[in-house]
């Protein structure tokens, strides 16, 4: 009954916290403590004679099995990459992964079969990182469907699409789902009768022909956009560019509030994140991505989300890794 409780009130406290700013990473560590809570609550309470400590050791131990589970997942979505898309590095990065995550629990029950006390302690240890960090991970990827699925994207005054790179000075197909996105919100908005500004965003890069804004207006002008509705900006190499750089150029046009940025699905909450901490007010929508791209995208992601947050995660990390040594020593 007690995690119950607990349960509720963190899912109470998360609801509020995404009422008032949705583009907070800390909204999706709380829905999914609180979930882990109360749901771990409602199954136990079908065992006879559970009590608190039953309770929260089947929440504790929650966490490593859903890093089980992921670690499976990954294994094979790298397969699944390997043979659409070659033998590349970057198409190992999931696969590597899952096994990354299995190896610490295989040689703990190793060392604890074998009574290897200073090994287990130390490869506890590393199981503690490991479910930490594959709780963040579940709280990123719950909170990128969730945060993805609120955004409204009726009424924007400005459209920003993101840049994705071009291939010479073609639009390719990854950039191409972000267009069609934000075609498909214009249309509806005119079709409504609002006018929303499409500011294409991107430079040129070294490999390029052209800027990405000024292939991505091109693309824009093919479907009918008019000249008059669009605002390039072709001078952003990174999405934190694109973010205050669009800000600033949308600004001189007394465009400050209600903007939509529209990215690839994969990237959306760290998009948000980042127009949170350069004061952009908008939020994101995603375009669709191959699904057996999406673990790798999302891996990338959650790397990017977890060095901007650098300091926390170590702090937390090394104290995990020291509890079960001073434990040993303790003893």
């Amino acid at each position: 009954m007690i995690l119950l409780v607990i349960g509720v009130v963190l899912l109470g406290v998360f609801a509020l916290r995404f009422r008032q700013e949705r583009r907070r990473f800390g909204n999706g560590v709380l829905l999914l403590l609180g979930l882990l809570c109360a749901g771990g609550a409602l199954v136990a309470s079908g065992a006879a004679g559970a009590g608190p400590e039953v309770l929260v050791a089947l929440v504790l131990a929650l966490s490593p099995l859903l890093v089980l589970v992921l670690a499976g997942l990954l294994i094979v979505n790298g397969a699944v990459m390997l043979h659409r898309e070659g033998l590349r590095v970057a198409n190992l990065l999931s696969a590597a992964l899952g096994v990354a995550l299995l190896v610490p629990y295989v040689l703990l029950v190793l060392a604890v079969l074998a009574e290897w006390k200073v090994l287990g302690a130390l490869l506890l240890a590393v199981v503690l990182v490991a479910s930490y960090l594959g709780f963040v991970l579940l709280s990123f990827l719950l909170y990128s469907v969730v945060y993805g699925m609120a955004t409204r994207t009726d009424g924007a005054a400005a459209i920003v699409v993101h840049g994705s790179g071009l291939l010479g000075d073609r639009v390719p197909p990854l950039l191409a789902s972000r267009l069609d996105r934000a075609l498909g919100i214009w249309h509806t908005d005119r079709a409504h009768g609002r006018t929303p500004l499409l500011v294409p965003s991107g430079g040129k890069g070294s490999d390029e022909k052209v800027s990405e804004a000024a292939a991505m207006t091109s693309y824009l002008a093919e479907y009918g956009v008019p000249a008059g509705d669009v605002l390039p900006e072709d001078r952003s190499t990174t999405t934190r560019e694109n973010l205050l750089f669009s800000k600033h150029l949308l600004a001189r046009q007394g465009i400050e509030h209600n903007i939509l940025l529209v990215t690839s699905n994969f990237h959306v909450l760290r998009t948000a994140l980042l127009a949170r901490s350069v004061g952009l007010d908008a939020q994101v929508t995603g375009a669709p991505t191959a699904r057996y791209y999406l673990p790798s995208a999302l891996l990338r992601e959650f790397v990017g989300v977890l060095a901007e947050h650098k300091r926390l995660n170590i702090a937390v990390c090394a104290v995990l890794a020291a509890l079960p040594v001073v434990v040993l020593v303790a003893s």
